[in-house]
Formats: structure tokens, C-alpha cells, sequence
């Protein structure tokens, strides 16, 4: 597996991501292939996904910061 991989790395990841499922999708519907429902709770997740690493991104020094506290009350 690879070293650690920033933050910004894996949101662009996700957003790659969701473009291939933006473009396959709905040609998997159009074929009968995947049911709408389940393209839209496919798609739903991943955009959870990417809002949770908007939130960790936005809050990355506040999450650092309450780690190392955390760290420092248990040693």
C-alpha cells in the first residue's frame, strides 16, 4: 500500500470518481442494468464521502489540534 495520502489527494480522487459514475450510471439504467434507486443511493454515498473529507479538510487544524491535546492527557 502506499505512504499516507493528503486529504486534498484522496478529494480529488473522489471527485474522479464521481465523474466515471456520473458518465456510467445512467447508461447502466438506460440498459437495465442497474435500477435508478440504486444509482441514487450509490450516488448519494459517495457524495457523503466527499462532504466528510470537505469537513475533515476545513477542520484539519482543529482535528490536529484536539488530537495532540488528547494525546498529551494520556501521557
Amino acid at each position: 500500500m502506499a505512504g499516507k495520502i493528503s486529504i486534498v489527494g484522496q478529494i480529488a480522487e473522489v471527485d474522479r470518481e464521481i465523474a466515471e459514475r456520473e458518465k456510467l450510471y445512467p447508461r447502466l439504467v438506460r440498459e437495465g442494468r442497474m435500477k435508478e434507486e440504486q444509482r441514487v443511493m450509490l450516488m448519494d454515498r459517495i457524495f457523503a464521502v466527499r462532504a466528510t473529507l470537505m469537513f475533515c479538510r476545513e477542520h484539519e487544524a482543529d482535528i490536529r489540534a484536539y488530537m495532540l491535546a488528547k494525546k498529551d492527557r494520556s501521557e
